[in-house]
């Protein structure tokens, strides 16, 4: 398989870790929109958030616990989270990413 994140994940390529559990790895985005940018993957591949919900549940509630754990430990606690799901959303790799963004004022809708 020819997956970027789960390249990182195995450490096959460089990422900034910020966090891991045993379900989950959180890296900061190369291309961030905050201040606080940080994706967290399961560590298994699922293609999107609702392949990751009906195959492995429990990792997929993992991936919210992981994003607050990684908001407090960077000092927020106010923070956005986001799955885009599909080309047609904005998801460009397609292993399930959440997006945890933090530091500045978050509009809605997100647009």
């Amino acid at each position: 398989m020819d997956c970027l994140f789960c390249k990182i994940v195995a450490g096959e390529i460089p990422g900034d870790i910020v966090h891991t559990t045993e379900r989950t790895v959180a890296f900061r985005d190369l291309n961030p929109q905050a201040p606080t940018h940080v994706l967290i993957v399961p560590k298994d591949h699922f293609a999107n958030a609702a392949e990751l919900a009906a195959g492995d549940p429990v990792a997929s509630a993992e991936l919210v616990t992981t994003a607050a754990a990684v908001a407090t430990a960077e000092g927020y606690d106010d923070y956005r989270l986001v799955f885009n799901t599909g080309a047609g959303a904005g998801q460009s790799v397609f292993h399930t990413h959440l997006h945890l963004l933090a530091g500045r004022p978050m509009n809605w809708p997100p647009g």
